[in-house]
């Protein structure tokens, strides 16, 4: 992977950084990430504007809508897209169910779900986690009983992320008891406004509603739904859970996070009459998570580079997750710190934009508790930490 840009790469640079000067509004750039991403309707907006440009899915393949760019252009892209502060797009349909109806979806599947996962017409949600079927997912017990040309589906979901403002939800289900728990699992597309489900929001730690749980009770799904063979769902999920560990690991989010720290560190006062920027020890803490962020990305971009030369990623990829929550929740935790009191007047209506008074601190502290509220669970969701630790174990030390 040889990083130094070309004439045509600094060419790249900049048509990049003016797509973005025209289309990324204020608005945009300007509004405060909950949880994962802005709301709704500004994140669609941003997406609209990739998707007419034809960049909405840098990984994919061209024949599916991709954009064909090399490892570096991808880097060179996120990188401009950090500095502008641009949104993190959602995941689940473009990085998540997207690649596995390309590469094991019927003809049929993927001219029905690709084109609106594209332009973003679509939101999709996961359907992985179970109460009890967390970290150890292939414990499921959500069943799905073939009754001639449908599945009936019964069980429950719980920590789907934005399920209620989903269309879709890609589920893993239960079709076969009889054999090795892996190898009874199916992958199953299941519309959300089928009869039978029932959404139930869950409000996390920062007062907000980003997660849910999701019941099934005798949901009708069409086999025409099920993702490649029935009871081989194992072998798509893990292929989805490489590619989301690529993209997982956040690094244009906590490059943000590292501006935004330098930023804060120029504006807070030390309590010794200069400001963090003067305060060794803290400078001396960012520094130290740059270097562990500079370090996250090269890997990561040694994995994309790796995927785009057509090599299966492997376990390897669990380092990307545990490395990358990490230097989140550090980032996140320096934050705190450096705005001290003004961290207490969180307020969720003042952040939803709910009431017409100032906020308490400068601009920047709006978002600083609920991030760090949210960002706890950041080593838990997509795999705990603990297990990821367990994977590379086995997987690429072979212990």
């Amino acid at each position: 992977m040889n990083l130094k840009e070309t004439a045509a790469e600094e060419a790249f640079r900049a048509e990049v950084r003016s797509f973005i000067d025209e289309k990324l509004p204020e608005e945009i750039s300007s509004a405060p990430t909950v949880g994962v991403t802005i709301e709704k309707p500004l994140l669609k907006k941003w997406h609209k504007a990739l998707y007419e440009k034809g960049w909405v899915a840098p990984a994919w393949p061209e024949e599916y809508g991709g954009t064909g760019w090399s490892a570096t252009k991808r880097h060179i892209f996120q990188e401009e897209a950090a500095k502008a502060n641009a949104p993190r797009l959602m995941a689940f349909g473009l990085s998540m169910v997207g690649p596995v109806i390309y590469t094991f979806g019927n003809e049929e599947q993927k001219k029905r779900h690709l084109p609106g996962i594209l332009s973003g017409d679509v939101w999709w949600c996961q359907g992985y986690s179970e109460p009890g079927s967390g970290s150890d997912l292939a414990s499921l017990k959500t069943k799905a009983v073939r009754d001639g040309d449908h599945y009936i589906v019964n069980g429950q979901k719980i920590w789907t992320s934005y399920a209620h403002e989903a269309d879709w939800i890609f589920c893993l289900v239960r079709t076969d008891e009889t054999g090795k728990k892996q190898e009874g699992i199916s992958f199953l597309l299941i519309d959300m406004n089928t009869p039978g489900i029932e959404i139930r929001p869950i409000y996390t730690i920062d007062g907000m509603h980003h997660l849910n749980e999701v019941f099934f009770t005798d949901v009708k799904v069409p086999v025409e739904n099920l993702i490649g063979e029935e009871n081989k769902g194992w072998t798509y999920a893990k292929f989805l859970l490489a590619n989301e560990r690529t993209g997982i690991a956040g690094v244009p989010e906590s490059k943000r996070r590292v501006a935004l720290l330098k930023r804060m560190a120029a504006q807070e006062k030390d309590g010794d009459g200069g400001t963090l920027s003067d305060d060794e020890g803290f400078m001396r803490r960012l520094a130290d998570l740059e270097v562990k962020l500079t370090s996250l990305d090269y890997l990561n971009l040694r994995k994309l580079a790796e995927a785009a030369a057509g090599k299966q990623l492997g376990p390897e990829t669990s380092a990307l997750k545990v490395i990358g929550s990490e230097v989140a929740q550090e980032l996140q935790t320096l934050a705190v710190e450096a705005i001290a009191f003004y961290v207490q007047p969180f307020h969720r209506d003042q952040l939803m934009g709910l009431v017409s008074q100032n906020a308490v601190g400068p601009d920047y502290a709006s978002t600083v508790f609920s991030n760090y509220a949210f960002g706890r669970a950041s080593t838990i969701y997509g795999g705990s930490n603990e297990i990821q630790r367990d994977v590379l174990a086995k997987g690429v030390l072979g212990l």
